[in-house]
């Protein structure tokens, strides 16, 4: 008897816990999804990329991948070390990439990997190289283990004059699991 109680309460909780992850990635704010969209984003190891790409799928919209100079050691130890010395002296490095035209975007989506408790280096880059004021941003972040976070809270920071969506996206490596629910859940039509 004991074991079913045992296994009716793991298996409860597992439903919470699927249901709390559903509604995490969903908002409560909605967006004029009639303007033009961009998905620009920072990926070190392509998870990022991955996500920026299901989004593109699901709604449209141009990509562009944030680059900057410099570059990262191979091994992950002194990888992060150097990621989180940049961070700490609030590193802005020179862009490689470059958006002609800006002004025609009247929504964009900021993907970064949470570096350290916040976006990268390079997605600081980013916000701080363009004019966003008047524009919603979307941010979705990947993360290795570390959650949210500040990175959404700092985006926000940096996006002076900009509607930014609170309930950005949150995923775990490169998974994409509730993505499309979280879109529709800010208005957008999916395909």
């Amino acid at each position: 008897m004991n074991k079913y109680i045992i296994f009716g309460a793991i298996a409860a909780l597992a439903a919470a816990f699927g249901t709390y992850r559903a509604l995490a990635n969903t908002s409560s704010e909605k967006v004029d999804t009639k303007g033009k969209v961009l998905i620009a984003y920072y990926s070190y190891s392509g998870n990022t990329k991955k996500v920026a790409q299901a989004i593109n799928a699901a709604i449209g919209g141009d990509l562009f991948e944030i680059t900057a100079e410099g570059s990262y050691p191979q091994e992950y130890r002194p990888m992060t070390q150097q990621a989180k010395e940049e961070i700490a002296n609030g590193y802005r490095p020179k862009l490689t990439s470059k958006i002609d035209n800006i002004e025609q975007y009247d929504i964009v989506f900021i993907g970064s990997p949470n570096w350290w408790g916040t976006i990268t280096p390079q997605v600081s880059s980013f916000i701080d190289s363009y004019k966003l004021a008047g524009k919603t941003v979307i941010p979705f972040i990947t993360h290795g283990s570390g959650g949210v976070q500040n990175t959404i809270a700092d985006m926000t920071a940096q996006c002076k004059d900009c509607h930014v969506i609170k309930d950005g996206w949150v995923g775990y490596s490169d998974r994409t699991m509730g993505l499309k629910s979280w879109l529709k859940s800010l208005g957008f039509a999916v395909e």
